[in-house]
């Protein structure tokens, strides 16, 4: 099984991107996790040619080409950073490779929270018509005081922290396993429609 990890910060150093790097090293006996980093896209300014920036489209194309994305995002004013919703706004504008597809939500932040505020919005933004992600229900994994949380080998220390993940994970691939099986036997036609487009106050 082949999933697309979003690191969801622009940061050069990023609790985020450590958690997800810990999950590529930790479950690649179970799926191999290829991460994409959103530094450097542009910032969304809703072109009159629909047309993305090419590092928009290299990641909708792998989204479209993998069996499952995963998000790990950060906390900022108990949402999620700018960056992350400008790469959702592109995908969402452009070819919306997202429509259906399984989406697992992490997130890692300073405090003790773990990011759960700006997971609860991610998953509002992953619901909207235009990015309609299969979203996994019930689950969640929430990396508090993230700083202290990698020993030197960038390994999660606490034992019952790695235990909840590889919960979290196997639930995901079941989870992928049986939403792509679903859409094989069932498939949904689904038509790119831009309704927000026309929303009050949208230029």
């Amino acid at each position: 099984m082949h999933f697309i990890a979003i690191v969801g910060s622009n940061a050069e150093q990023s609790t985020n991107r450590q958690l997800l790097a810990y999950m590529q090293r930790e479950f690649k006996s179970q799926a191999d996790i290829e991460l994409f980093e959103i530094a450097g896209i542009p910032g969304f300014n809703e072109p009159e040619d629909r047309q993305a920036p090419e590092s928009i489209m290299l990641l909708a194309q792998k989204i479209q080409e993998a069996d499952g994305v995963i998000i790990s995002t950060p906390e900022y004013d108990h949402s999620i950073p700018a960056a992350l919703k400008s790469v959702l706004e592109w995908l969402s504008y452009s070819v919306q490779p997202l429509i259906n597809k399984p989406v697992m939500i992490t997130g890692a932040s300073h405090g003790i929270l773990g990011s759960s505020r700006a997971q609860a919005h991610l998953r509002q933004i992953l619901d909207s018509p235009e990015l309609k992600a299969r979203i996994m229900p019930s689950s969640e994994f929430l990396l508090g005081q993230s700083l202290q949380a990698f020993d030197e080998k960038g390994d999660i220390k606490d034992e019952q922290t790695k235990a909840k993940l590889a919960q979290c994970f196997a639930e995901f691939l079941h989870f992928t396993q049986m939403t792509n099986q679903l859409l094989i036997e069932h498939p949904i036609q689904t038509t790119p429609h831009f309704s927000w487009l026309a929303e009050e106050g949208k230029e």
